[in-house]
């Protein structure tokens, strides 16, 4: 991205998430708090595992949705962010000039464009449907947002390619919206009543999601895709050289441990402002 389209964004980005954090600690549950730790992390994990959208072309899980049906927009505005802000400050993935824009993208647009249809159709027979257009409405704004700013930046797309690019982030939309439809039934199926009245504490739920949220963390990363994603590819800027798997794990899990205490840090902090 140019210098003026990325420093507007992270201008932006600060006071946006400054003001949603407060609105997150005043209506914050605090029975949410492991809840809102475990998704996080679970997130985290699931953004390092790439699969395949077409034709030397990955894509991977994003969670916007997932964690605002879960968490609320504003808390999962917050968990979004302290993802991206380690990935991109510790991890040095996604690029810290480019923070502010992927916080924009899918922190905050992202996040509550996927809780649109849940807001509307959560609690009626298009319950499914809800959660499956929130995924993909999610991913599709994210997407949008990310080509306008490259656009915009004077990166110049020949037709064909933008074509092709914008059928692979459908694909990707697509199967966000399968993958958050086929977590959330997992887990409500588990404990029934996760979304609308959390238990405090631990749950069976929030023990699957920590083992799986490891799993992927440690053992995802050597099924993972190596293609670039859709941008990635679209810019020409990045190629997907495999690791070490020992190296790949370690930074997975350490990454995990960050965003679970972050996220754990945060919902403490919004416990103590509403007792």
């Amino acid at each position: 991205m140019s210098t003026p389209v990325w420093a507007a964004l992270d201008a932006a980005a600060a006071p946006a998430v400054a003001g949603i954090a407060r609105r997150a600690q005043r209506g914050f549950d605090p029975a949410r708090v492991p809840l809102l730790g475990v998704m996080g992390a679970f997130v985290f994990a699931a953004q390092l595992i790439n699969f395949p959208v077409g034709v030397g072309t990955s894509g991977h899980l994003v969670g916007g949705a997932l964690l605002s049906m879960t968490l609320g927009p504003a808390a999962a505005s917050v968990a979004m962010t302290a993802i991206l802000a380690i990935q991109a400050l510790v991890f040095q993935d996604g690029g810290v000039l480019a923070l502010g824009a992927n916080v924009i993208n899918m922190a905050i647009l992202g996040v509550w464009a996927g809780y649109l249809p849940f807001a509307l159709w959560g609690n009626t027979r298009r319950r499914k449907l809800a959660i499956f257009a929130g995924g993909a409405l999610s991913v599709a704004v994210s997407a949008v947002l990310a080509l306008s700013e490259l656009l915009l930046s004077g990166v110049r797309v020949p037709a064909g390619a933008l074509v092709i690019s914008l059928v692979l982030f459908l694909a990707s939309a697509l199967l966000e919206g399968a993958i958050t439809l086929a977590v959330l039934q997992g887990l409500e199926r588990i404990q029934p009543r996760l979304v609308r009245q959390p238990r405090a504490g631990w749950s069976p739920a929030l023990g699957l999601l920590a083992i799986a949220a490891v799993l992927l963390a440690s053992v995802g990363v050597l099924f993972a895709s190596q293609a670039p994603d859709g941008i990635e590819r679209l810019t020409r800027q990045a190629a997907a050289v495999p690791g070490v798997w020992l190296d790949q794990a370690g930074a997975g899990l350490a990454g995990l441990a960050l965003v679970y205490g972050a996220c754990l840090l945060f919902g403490r902090l919004a416990r103590r402002r509403s007792a």
